[in-house]
């Protein structure tokens, strides 16, 4: 399998410096975005395989401009990755058509290669700390569910 093609967004440049080098072994890095906006463009013209953005950014926030991407570029699967671990937020992102949705105070150490791999792999991924809140038990949420699958599971 080729190595996926990577693009980040967040509006922190320490962030961003630390996942290149993170993600950079897993996959090619194709580019780097501080803003929603910027985002949107980025992922029209390199076409990634996977985006990891954060939901609060300038211009456009993350969930925007997942809609935008999902409208644009479908093949490119977004992975949320945010400091927001609310329920409501979780529900938006697969809303606005995230497959995965991780926090990035576990995510640096712990779950990043994960999210990738299961995303790449066609399941959605919810990280460790976010699934008790958003009322999923285990690794349930791994397997890619649809939205009435888990609207029943609540």
């Amino acid at each position: 399998m080729a190595r996926p093609r990577i693009l980040l967004a967040d509006d922190h440049p320490d962030l961003l410096k630390a996942l290149r080098g993170l993600l950079g072994e897993l996959g090619e890095v194709v580019g780097t975005v501080r803003d929603g906006e910027a985002l949107v463009q980025a992922g029209q013209r390199l076409k990634p395989d996977i985006i990891f953005t954060d939901i609060s950014m300038p211009k456009m926030n993350g969930l925007d401009a997942t809609r935008a991407l999902q409208a644009q570029v479908p093949e490119s699967r977004v992975i949320i990755l945010t400091s927001h671990q609310e329920p409501a937020y979780v529900t938006l992102a697969f809303e606005a058509g995230a497959r995965g949705y991780i926090l990035k105070k576990t995510a640096l150490y712990a779950e990043l290669s994960q999210a990738l791999l299961h995303v790449l792999a066609g399941d959605r991924y919810i990280g460790l700390e976010v699934r008790g809140e958003w009322g999923c038990e285990g690794s349930a949420f791994t397997s890619g569910l649809g939205r009435s699958e888990r609207s029943s599971m609540h």
